[in-house]
């Protein structure tokens, strides 16, 4: 099973749902990328994955673009699309599902609050792909 999942930076939501699935299935190859990569993986998406034993500190944000000639079982984009544009994937591609999320990247406030924001993000793409692809839902 070949899956990409995106968003705009892949700094958070992409970044944790990417970690999640290499965890439950070591044997899938799990991509992630966005349409406007920022600098870095989210500090606060690195600290809530170690907090669940997931490391994705080596990872870096990767442009969309990289991935175009390759061909996925599934495209994911996590956005939450009441609030952004959700990338679209023009490559070859079985299946393109929509699972959106909030952007924790949003959370203002004290590391605390911030970190809560972030920590109950990563508890909904654990819920969410802790059964993938049965509990998604296409687009």
């Amino acid at each position: 099973m070949k899956i990409l999942i995106l968003c705009t930076g892949n700094s958070c939501r992409s970044q944790m749902a990417e970690g999640f699935l290499k965890s439950i299935h070591p044997d899938w190859e799990v991509l992630s990328a966005g349409t406007r990569p920022a600098e870095r993986v989210s500090p606060y998406a690195i600290q809530v994955m170690a907090e669940k034993g997931i490391d994705i500190s080596g990872e870096h944000p990767k442009l969309v673009d990289q991935f175009i000639t390759d061909e996925f079982d599934y495209v994911v984009t996590v956005c939450d699309d009441a609030r952004e544009v959700c990338p679209v994937f023009t490559g070859k591609v079985k299946h393109r599902l929509h699972i959106g999320f909030d952007d924790p990247a949003d959370a203002v406030g004290s590391d605390v609050e911030v970190l809560i924001v972030y920590r109950r993000v990563r508890d909904q793409i654990a819920e969410r792909f802790s059964t993938f692809p049965v509990s998604s839902t296409s687009t």
